[in-house]
């Protein structure tokens, strides 16, 4: 049912609401919470549709401001929806007019829900600083929606100046189902560190900013922000390189995703864009501060790069998730540093030839025609070190075998003479080193020469007498 009131006041349609649930039994107790949209009078539709979908799990009392043209006199058209136009809530519609159109927060007030939360959402363009507003400040939570603004990347940036406990953004609600793959994924063995990210997205997907960014605060590595595609394309791959393969996650269609991982098979995922309403339902669910996006929003992203990441793996094989058909049970070898999603066209070999070259061949994935492009030296830096490694050990292990024969070899059996003039000169040279030996010589020389004088005496006696 609806109740339309133009040239109103707050007074009046709080009233038309008492009436309308006396007449028709429409209670407030089973509400929860004040939902206010503040939004241009030409977009109402598409919010209140979202507000009443959501309701259905959060019964709530939908606060519209439409803003409408500044010119002219001060107006106010109110429309109150109930039952079945307004799904399991009660909807108000103020429509402003004149200098009312900025003065949202005096109109909103008499209609607040007593003892319920309040929540604010701007589906359009959100103020600068949402908590400053004078609707924002009424709110417990304050929901906006860069994606919907002029600049979403400047919008963003004013996000994070003005960032407050409570504030929170659609944009980083549509990464819930690409957060909780990524995590899945990482949980599955081996559970190697991640050393580097790449994320693509449009030029202007807030989103792919907030991705990058939370993979920065929470992996602690380097994570690029690459751009692929037209404005508005949003979301399109995240590649988290580990040094055991790269983990590939990307959606080319905008409907089904695409998980590549290491020697395993390659996985089909339902991952659509979410509507409207699921985003807004899932906001919904906690009136709390978000700990996580405001950690991203100011940590992560001033650690995201606009650069590429320099390769620390050698890319000798990398294969990449396309949408031709393949077999459910092939799988696919993502090794090595992926800094764009681009890389993964094709499957790179290096196979070895006889004669020691090696051919570098592309290997296309539909018919595996195989293509001759350049021959490459086959000894890398690696090769020609461990070759002189290998040579230098030979060597030594000669010459350790060398010596040890010489050692271990018996010298030829010596001549009686030699051996005695061997140990006559070893007796001469260990008599000569001693005083006492040299003492001993002088007086065997001494007795010597006394004997030879006695026997010239004893002969020239014996001539003398003789001669007598």
């Amino acid at each position: 049912m609806i109740i339309d009131l133009p040239s109103t006041t707050s007074a009046a349609v709080n009233k038309a609401m008492v009436d309308l649930r006396e007449r028709g039994g429409t209670v407030a107790v089973g509400r929860v919470l004040t939902l206010v949209i503040v939004t241009d009078e030409d977009a109402t539709e598409a919010p209140i549709d979202a507000a009443n979908a959501a309701s259905f799990e959060h019964p709530c009392r939908v606060i519209v401001v439409a803003k409408g043209s500044k010119r002219g006199a001060a107006r106010m058209d109110a429309q109150i929806r109930v039952g079945g136009d307004a799904g399991a809530s009660e909807v108000i519609v103020m429509r402003l007019f004149g200098p009312m159109a900025d003065q949202g927060a005096s109109v909103v007030v008499p209609l607040l829900l007593a003892d319920a939360p309040v929540v604010a959402w701007w589906p359009g363009q959100a103020p600068a600083d949402p908590s400053a507003d004078p609707i924002g400040s009424l709110a417990q939570r304050r929901i906006t929606d860069v994606a919907a603004a002029k600049r979403p990347l400047t919008a963003l940036i004013e996000r994070r100046k003005a960032y407050e406990p409570g504030d929170t953004d659609l944009a980083w609600t549509r990464l819930t189902a690409w957060r909780g793959v990524l995590a899945a994924a990482l949980d599955q063995p081996p559970h190697d560190k991640v050393i580097s990210a790449v994320v693509t997205g449009g030029p202007d997907s807030a989103s792919a900013d907030l991705m990058a960014g939370w993979l920065a605060q929470r992996l602690k590595c380097p994570v690029q922000r690459a751009e692929k595609g037209r404005a508005g394309s949003g979301l399109y791959s995240v590649v988290l390189n580990r040094r055991s393969g790269a983990i590939v996650l990307q959606r080319p269609d905008g409907k089904t995703a695409e998980l590549i991982m290491e020697h395993q098979p390659e996985r089909t995922l339902a991952l659509p864009r979410r509507p409207l309403r699921d985003i807004l339902s899932e906001e919904l669910r906690r009136l709390d501060a978000d700990d996580v996006y405001a950690d991203v929003l100011i940590k992560g992203l001033p650690l995201v790069s606009d650069k590429p990441l320099p390769a620390k793996v050698s890319r000798s094989r990398v294969s990449r998730a396309t949408g031709r058909p393949r077999s459910a049970t092939s799988s696919r070898r993502v090794s090595g540093v992926v800094e764009s999603v681009d890389e993964l066209d094709t499957d790179i070999e290096v196979p070895q030839t006889g004669d020691g070259t090696s051919t570098d061949r592309i290997v296309d994935s539909p018919d595996r025609t195989t293509v001759r492009r350049r021959a490459v030296r086959a000894s890398t830096g690696r090769s020609r070190s461990a070759a002189t490694t290998g040579t230098a050990a030979r060597k030594s292990r000669r010459a350790t075998a060398s010596t040890r024969s010489a050692g271990s070899a018996s010298p030829k059996a010596a001549s009686p003479k030699a051996a005695s003039r061997k140990a006559g000169s070893s007796k001469a040279g260990s008599s000569k080193g001693s005083p006492a030996s040299a003492s001993s010589a002088d007086k065997r020389k001494s007795d010597t020469a006394a004997k030879r004088g006695g026997s010239t005496k004893s002969k020239t006696g014996t001539a003398k007498r003789s001669t007598k």
